[in-house]
């Protein structure tokens, strides 16, 4: 007996010593195409290897020189949950900016910071979630109601300005090679999501086909199509019944057939479980994985995948799918150049010093000025003097670092609060004076409040109001919000208000209103008060100085608004109502307290001459634009810029304007320059009731200007628009 078992254990370690030297480690032969690497790799793995890897926290194989890898990590603005990182301003703050080079910039540094991160990590074997390449970011979803905790992570309401925006931070997290990946961007969450947060496990969508392809996919095509981008998110939510990480309809048809998609698809966190235990879509976790893995869904985040034994036991799903699904998400560890000899990958070597780098810093500064919209600047009381004698901050965010960073953050020694960013901005000789004044989402406890006296001896009053992530955000991190994360109405906090009222009632001097939020602030009752408001939304770390850099006029604000500000809710349809109908400047009837697009500047810009190169306009012509616009004030300043596309024949559902355009303009005072665009006559198709691209024949009016061109932008103070008519001509058709 005991021979027997010495032979069976001889036995034993020589098959595991063959089967080790039969290891084909070519896979780490860079030259060879990343398909063939991906093959030759998984081809090794058993089955239960296999499936390992499709969960979000892959465990090595060390067998195979397969290291332990986590795909979960975030930056929407800046390296999130992953320590030291500079951060930027949120999602909504860089929309704000209109401005895609500068977007790239911040994108193209998140991604050199997260390299340097991923090198150090690595060494020291910290392979953790929020520690690697494979990022899922940005949120293109569209900010369809300013109800929504999570629209601040979002580019804003308009299909156009996501898709340019978003597709800017995809090139800076990517990089420019066709065949690798600097790190992995992935475009959430896929498709028709935007709340409310207490039913998005549950909730269906059911918009319509025009809607779905003129407001839902737009940014999400343009992502991948343009972008090539090499994630793509399921949402938790189900869109015609059938729940999104489980769609062949989305993830198939029009994923992959429709758009050529050729990256990885994610659930999000629990979707797949949530087919099963809260939308009780199957009636198992394994019918579960296997619904999901055989409609596309490559990565399980979550542990539901796990249950992919059982399914192939019952029939469910084949080996072969599971084996297509893991090379899938070994191209993209590939294109990473995760198993590169001697790590040779132009992205590996960068320094660690450029982690929160003084040049990220200020870029961040820059990020934040350019995002802060001036919203009223009434007699010009803005810029203030920096020899003001006796200016008067106060309000529940003026020095608050929580205000800074929005959801999603990182970590950063360098935060600069409003008051400090003030603080070093006014002359030494300044009697800069402070209080808070305001518990930001309760009643004072103390009934006893000298802080709005404070405003009657002062020249200036600046008060910073607002939220935080903590009163709007997701489900289960807006530990202060009544509404699992989504605002029950748009006002300010109800002790925030009545703080402002009370200033008013004892101010000498002008009151200027710091509003921080990533959504819009109702502020009925007190703006016609206000001598001055800026909106900041979460400018990130820099803020302070960003905003003390507005104020006191060291930069002409310039930022604009990427979703419209209502006067109330009164004015929005339902909130689980997914139709656009009523919403966003498109399709709102009634006047907004500000329009999208707007923002004002220190100075006055004239627009003139506009020409365009045809009044009429047939099919797969193009249309030449030419204006010039002019700085006619007495300050520096950049402005942005927008041009809108008006159909004369306005059927119900029919968009009142349609932004085609943008640019970020820089004029001298007293400078003049002349400006082009250059429209197809795509940019004129408008979407019919089964979601295709129509060329409609008519009027239609081109408006350029620096605001949406409604009657509301000109009495705010936004410039006059140009406006000229082109007529489309020749037989009608559809795409």
């Amino acid at each position: 007996m005991k021979l027997n078992r010495l032979a069976l254990l001889l036995l034993f370690c020589w098959a595991n010593i063959a089967q080790a030297q039969e290891v084909n480690f070519s896979y780490f032969d860079e030259l060879l195409p990343i398909e063939e690497r991906a093959e030759i790799l998984v081809s090794q793995m058993t089955l239960e290897e296999k499936i390992n890897q499709l969960i979000s926290s892959a465990p090595a194989i060390p067998r195979l020189d397969v290291p332990a890898y986590d795909w979960w990590n975030e930056a929407l603005h800046g390296i999130a949950r992953n320590g030291k990182a500079t951060i930027f301003p949120q999602g909504i703050g860089m929309a704000a900016t209109f401005d895609t080079t500068l977007v790239f910039e911040v994108a193209d540094a998140i991604s050199t910071e997260a390299r340097a991160k991923f090198k150090i990590s690595q060494a020291m074997g910290n392979t953790s979630k929020y520690a690697g390449l494979t990022f899922w970011t940005p949120n293109v979803n569209i900010f369809r109601d300013p109800r929504w905790g999570r629209g601040q992570e979002t580019y804003g309401e308009d299909p156009y300005l996501t898709s340019r925006i978003g597709l800017s931070f995809v090139k800076g997290l990517q990089g420019d090679d066709d065949k690798i990946l600097k790190t992995a961007a992935c475009a959430k969450h896929f498709a028709v999501h935007s709340g409310p947060e207490s039913q998005r496990h549950t909730f269906d969508a059911r918009p319509t086909q025009k809607d779905l392809y003129e407001t839902y996919l737009p940014a999400f095509e343009t992502l991948v199509v343009e972008g090539k981008v090499e994630g793509v998110m399921g949402a938790y939510n189900a869109v015609f019944g059938v729940p999104s990480c489980a769609s062949t309809f989305l993830l198939d048809d029009v994923l992959r057939k429709d758009w050529g998609f050729d990256g990885y698809v994610t659930s999000d966190c629990g979707a797949i479980n949530g087919m099963f235990y809260k939308m009780k879509y199957v009636d198992s976790a394994p019918k579960a994985a296997a619904t999901g893995l055989n409609e596309g869904v490559n990565l399980n985040c979550g542990r539901t995948y796990l249950k992919l034994a059982k399914a192939v036991e019952q029939g469910l799903i084949t080996e072969e799918t599971i084996h297509q699904r893991a090379v899938q998400l070994f191209k993209t560890r590939f294109r990473l150049g995760m198993f590169n000899k001697d790590n040779a990958h132009p992205y590996y070597n960068v320094a660690k010093e450029n982690i929160h780098s003084p040049e990220h810093v200020e870029l961040a500064r820059k990020a934040a000025q350019k995002s802060i919209v001036l919203l009223k600047n009434k007699n010009n009381v803005l810029p203030l003097p920096k020899d003001i004698k006796v200016p008067y901050v106060t309000g529940p965010f003026a020095n608050s670092a929580d205000m800074l960073m929005g959801s999603y953050y990182g970590i950063s020694p360098n935060l600069v609060t409003i008051l400090e960013g003030i603080a070093d901005k006014v002359s030494l000789g300044t009697s800069l004076n402070y209080r808070s004044g305001a518990l930001p989402f309760q009643k004072n406890i103390n009934p006893k409040n000298w802080a709005p006296k404070v405003a009657a001896e002062s020249d200036v009053t600046i008060c910073v109001v607002g939220i935080t992530a903590d009163m709007e955000g997701e489900e289960v991190d807006a530990i202060a919000s009544e509404n699992i994360g989504d605002r029950k109405d748009l006002k300010l906090p109800e002790n925030q208000l009545n703080y402002v009222k009370e200033i008013i009632e004892s101010k000498k001097g002008p009151l200027v209103l710091v509003v921080a939020s990533g959504s819009p602030v109702s502020l009925e009752g007190i703006e016609e008060h206000c001598d001055a408001i800026l909106h900041i939304w979460y400018p990130g770390e820099q803020g302070g100085n960003a905003v003390a850099d507005i104020l006191f006029g060291d930069v002409s604000p310039s930022g604009k608004l990427p979703i419209t500000f209502p006067k109330s809710i009164a004015q929005l349809p339902s909130y689980d109502d997914y139709s656009m109908k009523g919403r966003t400047y498109k399709f709102m009837k009634e006047e907004p307290l500000f329009p999208f697009g707007f923002g004002l500047t220190y100075t006055d810009f004239a627009f003139e001459n506009l020409q365009l190169s045809s009044s009429t306009l047939k099919q797969k012509d193009n249309l030449e634009l030419s204006f010039t616009v002019s700085n006619t004030g007495k300050v520096d300043s950049e402005d942005v810029v927008q041009l809108y596309i008006s159909p004369k024949n306005q059927e119900e559902l029919t968009p009142q304007y349609i932004l085609q355009g943008f640019q970020r303009i820089a004029l001298k005072a007293g400078e003049t320059k002349e400006y082009t665009f250059e429209l197809s006559s795509d940019n004129f198709k408008l979407f019919n009731d089964k979601g295709e691209k129509e060329w409609v024949r008519g009027e239609y009016d081109i408006s350029i200007s620096n605001a949406l061109p409604s009657e509301r932008s000109e009495a705010l103070g936004a410039a006059k628009p140009l406006v000229k008519t082109v007529k489309l001509v020749g037989k009608k058709s559809s795409k």
